[in-house]
């Protein structure tokens, strides 16, 4: 099936180029560090950096899926509106809350690798996000703004409210791979 590349919303191009920027810069950052390393847990119950990688892999495609299967079935599309406009303000301010916040059991546990190569999670994440990218650009534009994306804790949004959640989530998890590995030297 060919997909029809429309063009993206300006906001959600900027989206995607600024995700992207950021990860080749975590992923330049990330390949002079050993695989143990990447591999290696901060704590009992605490995920590496291979797996917050692999938990943001997850996060970014279950948006995708989401979407991708509301849309399947040809939905009668509501604007999202004051309503979703709050959802996205609540779940962009959860995002920057500076204690854990439990993610849904779909993207976490055992969803994640114990271990995983550094190479092939890196290849991984970038297919998805060029994935991603292709899907959005097949939507028309005017479906940007209806309710298409639920998160699991803010509720309904538009596609607008997935990409402002992609690129603050991005965020939280970076501080804490940085976090993770200045854990990592201080013990070595």
């Amino acid at each position: 099936m060919k997909t029809t590349r429309n063009k993206l919303p300006i906001k959600v191009d900027n989206q995607l180029k600024q995700l992207d920027i950021e990860l080749i810069e975590l992923l330049k950052i990330l390949k002079d560090y050993s695989e143990k390393t990447l591999n290696k847990k901060p704590g009992q119950n605490k995920w590496s950096v291979i797996q917050v990688m692999n938990h943001l892999i997850l996060v970014e495609g279950y948006g995708k899926s989401y979407v991708e299967k509301k849309l399947s079935f040809n939905p009668k599309l509501q604007k999202a509106g004051i309503g979703g406009t709050w959802r996205k303000f609540i779940m962009s301010t959860i995002v920057k809350f500076p204690f854990k916040i439990k993610a849904p059991d779909l993207v976490t546990g055992d969803n994640l690798p114990v271990e995983s190569g550094f190479w092939e999670t890196a290849k991984k994440w970038k297919q998805q996000r060029e994935e991603l990218r292709t899907f959005l650009e097949a939507i028309p534009q005017e479906h940007f703004n209806k309710e298409l994306y639920k998160h699991p804790l803010a509720g309904k949004m538009s596609l607008y409210g997935l990409m402002d959640f992609n690129v603050a989530h991005f965020k939280r998890h970076k501080k804490q791979i940085n976090k993770i590995l200045e854990k990592s030297f201080k013990i070595n």
